[in-house]
């Protein structure tokens, strides 16, 4: 494949046969990326696939790297790193209105790159990382030359690896959304996302020893999880200046807008209604409109979290006052 010929194709899965590991690519057919998550754009392209291609297109990891350069890309804008359940898919979607944006959703072929070392011995995290920046350069490839901005949301775990890739983009703004841990541990107990359940993850990821297996049920696991993430982030934003914290509470609008001041997006005023129509829907059910949960009680396991929450709401607080 020449670089001229991949315009609408991804690598999107890896898959080890025996010593070899595949990289798998699909054709994307010049979808635009708006669903809520990357998954889905997955999902309805290979749907189209089977009808067209007899054969599965495959290559090996250093061919993606040589297919990646001198390609037209839309460098990063910002990464928007998330502790789930906070408001993060919805802000995308409202990102995704502008035709000058690209926004890429928790792409699982990312997720499979940053979790290699995990899984295969002969991966390390400088090996990884140059395999990511070039899948991020063949993900943000521009496709109607109106495109100008790109931002990634990662999985929410993906902050655990936040050094890597600060490493990677140093001078692009990151940003944090989180929730108070009460109503994200409510929304986890009713439909469980990975991060939720033991096994799932590498529990290296959240620097959970490995040896450790009772954590006297799923609750527990889930309490030890926030609380990993609120005291990541604590870490980060103690040295870290280019690192923005905006919380569920504040709403989509004046999240929008503070992401737009950081990293120096100009919206206009077509894309702000768009996105605050927008805004009034399910993140993940475009066409339902949103109706908050009403939560009451915070259970005992989640003492710390809710304490940790505190405290990055007392450091947020700080940075709104110090900046004016």
């Amino acid at each position: 494949m020449e670089n001229n010929k991949l315009e609408n194709w991804l690598p999107y899965k890896l898959i080890k046969t025996g010593e070899q590991l595949q990289c798998h690519w699909l054709n994307m057919y010049g979808k635009p990326f708006t669903d809520p998550f990357f998954e889905e754009t997955i999902l309805n392209c290979k749907s189209v696939t089977p009808r067209r291609f007899v054969f599965s297109s495959v290559s090996d990891l250093a061919m993606m790297k040589e297919w990646a350069q001198g390609l037209s890309e839309v460098e990063p804008a910002a990464l928007i790193f998330h502790i789930s359940r906070c408001g993060s898919t919805l802000v995308s979607q409202m990102l995704a209105a502008s035709e000058e944006h690209i926004v890429l959703s928790e792409v699982p072929f990312f997720d499979a790159l940053l979790r290699l070392p995990y899984k295969d011995v002969h991966f390390n995290e400088a090996a990884t990382s140059e395999l990511l920046a070039s899948a991020i350069n063949l993900y943000g490839q521009k496709k109607t030359g109106q495109e100008k901005r790109l931002f990634i949301k990662t999985d929410s775990w993906h902050l655990f690896f936040y050094k890597q890739l600060r490493h990677l983009y140093p001078s692009v703004p990151f940003i944090f959304i989180y929730r108070r841990p009460d109503e994200v541990f409510r929304s986890h107990r009713k439909k469980p996302g990975m991060q939720a359940v033991p096994g799932l993850i590498e529990p290296q990821v959240f620097g959970f020893k490995t040896e450790r297996k009772d954590y006297r049920g799923l609750d527990i696991y889930l309490s030890r999880v926030l609380e990993s993430y609120f005291s990541q982030c604590l870490d980060i934003v103690a040295t870290d200046d280019q690192f923005l914290l905006l919380n569920y509470n504040e709403g989509p609008m004046p999240m929008i807008e503070k992401i737009a001041a950081f990293t120096d997006t100009q919206l206009t005023r077509q894309d702000l209604l768009k996105m605050s129509d927008r805004s009034l829907y399910h993140s993940k059910n475009p066409e339902e409109r949103f109706i908050e949960d009403m939560v009451t009680g915070i259970p005992t396991c989640l003492d710390k979290a809710m304490e940790l929450y505190h405290k990055l709401e007392e450091k947020r607080m700080a940075i709104y006052l110090a900046e004016g």
